[in-house]
């Protein structure tokens, strides 16, 4: 159920569906060991302007994302990144839809499906939260929650909402 070794991947789109919606920024950490050796953070050049609530959530704006990478060359990156490692994601259904459409597309390969969500495991062992969205779990196990809606900085949030979940899980011997 934990493992010490993965890469935590948080992507940043214009919208909730991947079939109508691109991805603007991903961002990743290795973590080897249980311990950080490397992240990586790309901004996705999308094929229309950003819109003004993208903007607002995300503090992304136009500009930043007209000097990034084009999508095949931003999940090359992100790829070799990985490097085959398990992924994590808090709510990896989101993030993975959307890698799984465009790396068959740009990459010619799924997205792996064997990924630890951080999503599932809060509402397996945390309880008393009023629900599981990363932002509620970090105020609940204090976590700085600053700058949130970017992608590298959401993967921190993650690995450190994942340690707290472990944490609980060691303390209650459900081992």
């Amino acid at each position: 159920m934990f493992e010490d070794s993965f890469v935590i991947v948080d992507l940043e789109t214009t919208g909730l569906s991947p079939q109508n919606s691109e991805i603007i920024e991903i961002g990743a950490i290795k973590v080897v060991n249980n311990k950080v050796v490397d992240t990586m953070d790309v901004f996705v050049r999308p094929s229309r302007p950003l819109s003004h609530f993208t903007t607002q959530l995300t503090g992304i704006t136009n500009e930043m994302v007209d000097e990034g990478l084009n999508i095949k060359e931003a999940l090359k990156v992100f790829d070799e990144f990985s490097d085959g490692m398990r992924l994590m994601a808090h709510n990896a259904k989101f993030d993975m839809g959307f890698l799984d459409k465009y790396m068959k597309i740009n990459l010619g390969k799924n997205a792996p499906t064997d990924t630890l969500d951080t999503l599932l495991l809060s509402r397996a062992i945390v309880k008393g939260p009023q629900n599981y969205k990363l932002g509620t779990l970090a105020n609940f196990f204090n976590i700085d929650y600053s700058g949130a809606h970017r992608s590298l900085r959401d993967c921190e949030i993650t690995f450190e909402v994942y340690n707290n979940i472990r944490k609980i899980y060691e303390e209650n011997n459900m081992l």
